[in-house]
């Protein structure tokens, strides 16, 4: 990712999360970041801070947290699929 002005793209998102009501989520997103960064973006690499995300996302009601929407669509597809005869 590029550098802003500010500093890292990674620094840059966190710091627009940070808005007057924060995501409850977004340390634990910042966190993916930054473990992502340091190890080449091999996902593999960062499945604990990746399961910290899923855990704080789960403590909040649906669409309380942006940053938890993609774990609430990817949840509502597995229950579609579940649902559709084969």
């Amino acid at each position: 990712m590029k550098n802003t002005e500010s500093g890292t793209a990674e620094e840059g998102l966190c710091s627009f999360l940070d808005m007057p009501q924060k995501d409850p989520c977004q340390k634990q997103a910042c966190e993916i970041q930054k473990c992502l960064q340091a190890n080449n973006y091999m996902e593999s690499k960062c499945q604990a801070v990746i399961e910290e995300l899923r855990k704080c996302c789960a403590r909040y009601p649906k669409g309380r947290s942006l940053i938890c929407s993609g774990f609430e669509k990817e949840e509502e597809e597995k229950q579609t699929l579940k649902c559709t005869p084969q």
